[in-house]
């Protein structure tokens, strides 16, 4: 395949730019902050790269500037260096332009190399997370790929970044969506297997689009198809969507692979994917089948958005609500309950996880623990003011990280409630509210005594679940536990704690 040199039109631009008219752009790093190389005084805790390029203006680099020459190095904390030459660039759409400070890159060596575990490959990715001020979204959402079983997840390392001696905070490393053995496994060498990227806008040289049930597309593999092939991807998605739009079950499920599009609709309900009928929305086809994924690009995503912008706006800020199945291919699956059945299975497989999250001690404070030196020198030391740092489709950012990481926090424990509730997958009840009134008193003791002596009342199916407050068969023990608790003596059952009932399938 011919190399390709991505260059945004004029009228990609144009396009971008009128999307944002109410841009608030962050300002400037001191120019002696660019100049200075600021070492931080601290153990590294996270690979330390360093890139210095050939002219030494690296971090006044644009995206139509295309690839320039540079020197990487990549210190590890156990001291060990990896050094060699590659090929740097600006990389993105909207976080490519030029207002844009914090920017992403692109870096690739000569020849294949693999990097902490995440596989061999040339081409490697600099993610600036510029638009989340929690900068642990994109790596939430990856992360929550792995847990649903995705045959591809970008890999993912939160590093630090240095350009041309500048320090430029929190990055993560990443391995791109491209083909490849250690990458998305197609075979483009076959003249049948392709990747395509829903792409309602940009519009970039040398890229190929096409239209498909409305819907544009950019072919991503291979990356610039001759005529022949560009017909064949175009006519061979036209004919799958069309499936998806009139086709029975079996014949929807002789076309795509129902499980990948169950996982990728989970993984975007969750998080609520601002672009997900815009743009970085993958499917790949292979062995004759359609697959979505590999996920990519959640910065604007978990409640990130501006709500009075647009519904889609308020659509992604929302905690509830469902706001992925009327988009994309999605609209023409979401229509089928054997389809919602198999996105619920997938959701009730993993909803340890989900619930997880947001917890106190769960997921989001653990990531935060882990990197908290890393957040605060990126905010601190290489300057990315949070209060100064946003889009007009992004939720205005608090000017602390605190309070920006409460939102998130929150946000997610909201989230995976809300679709618990939506999915019928759980109910909560207090211990020992046996009567099931809300109130924990002595008229539950008698109740359970009832319920013990097989006395004949009037009660609902879960009394008796509820009645178990020491968590053996129920017996006169859960009696005692209860009586203690309503005379405010001492008893270590945890009377009056919520507890989850787990509703088993019919």
């Amino acid at each position: 395949m011919r190399g390709k040199k991505l260059i945004a039109s004029l009228l990609s631009v144009i396009l971008l730019l009128s999307a944002f008219p109410l841009t608030t752009f962050a300002e400037e790093l001191p120019q002696e902050q660019q100049q200075q190389e600021q070492q931080t005084a601290h153990t590294p805790q996270v690979p330390q790269i360093h890139i210095e390029t050939e002219n030494g203006n690296g971090t006044a680099l644009e995206k139509a500037d295309g690839y320039v020459q540079a020197k990487i190095s990549i210190t590890d904390p156990d001291g060990s260096v990896l050094e060699d030459n590659v090929s740097f660039k600006v990389r993105g759409n909207t976080t490519a332009l030029y207002w844009v400070k914090k920017k992403a890159y692109t870096f690739k060596f000569a020849k294949k190399k693999e990097l902490y575990g995440m596989g061999k490959g040339k081409k490697w990715v600099l993610l600036a997370n510029a638009f989340d001020p929690t900068l642990m979204r994109n790596y939430l959402a990856f992360d929550t790929a792995r847990e649903l079983g995705f045959a591809y997840v970008p890999g993912q390392k939160i590093t630090e970044l240095w350009i041309d001696g500048a320090f430029r905070g929190c990055y993560t490393l990443m391995t791109p969506v491209q083909e490849g053995k250690d990458r998305v496994d197609i075979n483009i060498e076959n003249g049948k297997d392709f990747m395509v990227e829903l792409e309602s806008m940009t519009e970039e040289e040398g890229v190929t689009y096409f239209k498909a049930e409305g819907w544009r597309y950019a072919v991503k593999e291979p990356e610039e198809p001759d005529e022949e092939e560009a017909a064949y991807i175009q006519n061979t998605f036209t004919s799958i969507a069309k499936t998806l739009k009139n086709g029975t079950e079996q014949e929807i499920r002789d076309v795509i692979d129902v499980e990948s599009f169950a996982k990728f609709y989970v993984l975007n309900e969750y998080m609520k994917t601002f672009d997900f009928s815009m743009s970085s929305v993958f499917f790949y086809y292979k062995d004759g089948k359609l697959y979505a994924g590999p996920p990519w690009d959640y910065d604007i995503s978990a409640g990130n958005a501006n709500k009075d912008i647009s519904s889609r706006g308020k659509g992604t800020y929302e905690a509830e609500q469902l706001f992925c199945s009327d988009k994309n291919l999605y609209k023409l699956l979401c229509k089928h309950v054997w389809f919602n059945a198999e996105c619920k299975q997938v959701y009730e497989a993993h909803r340890d996880w989900f619930d997880n999250i947001g917890v106190d001690g769960g997921y989001t404070d653990t990531f935060r623990a882990a990197y908290a030196d890393v957040i605060e020198r990126n905010f601190k030391d290489a300057g990315w003011d949070i209060g100064k740092w946003w889009i007009n489709h992004q939720r205005k950012p608090e000017n602390n990280y605190e309070d920006n990481y409460q939102f998130f926090k929150s946000w997610c424990q909201r989230r995976s409630d809300w679709l618990d509730n939506y999915y019928a997958l759980k109910t909560y009840f207090r211990k020992g509210d046996a009567d099931g009134n809300g109130v924990i008193d002595i008229n539950d003791a008698t109740v359970i005594q009832q319920i013990i002596a097989e006395v004949p009342i009037t009660l609902d199916e879960l009394a008796p679940l509820r009645a178990q407050i020491t968590g053996k068969t129920l017996c006169i023990d859960d009696v005692t536990a209860l009586q203690c608790s309503v005379a405010g003596l001492p008893e270590s059952h945890g009377v009056g704690e919520m507890q989850l009932y787990e509703k088993e399938d019919d």
